[in-house]
């Protein structure tokens, strides 16, 4: 065992990220490899997406992951389906609002396990 180890020191995101590299291998889809690289980063890199930036980026319809925290700044009016590590309060409260779904990474893997028409937003 080494003396300092590597890596996120929470269970939870240990076991995602153990989760997405298997998806990876299994379905043959890099994506996932992709999101598990991001949710590795040390906590101060970590990914933090704010609502207003999944508007602009994002259309009707699209399926969107986001490897960190949603943030709840901004207003959401299209109706997307968002995936991510954790969400605010707040933007719980904006995704409800705009009649999006806000969902876990590993239930869009088990909903898309290709990772097909999925937008990685960083």
């Amino acid at each position: 065992m080494p003396p300092n180890p590597t890596g996120p020191t929470n269970a939870e995101l240990r076991m995602l990220i153990r989760f997405l590299r298997r998806a990876a291998n299994e379905y043959k889809a890099a994506i996932w490899d992709y999101v598990a690289d991001l949710l590795e980063k040390p906590t101060r890199r970590r990914v933090e997406v704010n609502v207003g930036k999944i508007n602009r980026l994002a259309n009707d319809g699209d399926v969107i992951v986001v490897p960190g925290k949603v943030l709840g700044y901004g207003v959401l009016s299209k109706k997307v389906t968002i995936a991510a590590w954790s969400f605010s309060k707040g933007a719980l409260e904006a995704i409800k609002r705009a009649g999006a779904e806000a969902i876990t990474i590993p239930e869009l893997v088990r909903r898309n396990n290709k990772g097909s028409n999925v937008k990685v937003i960083i």
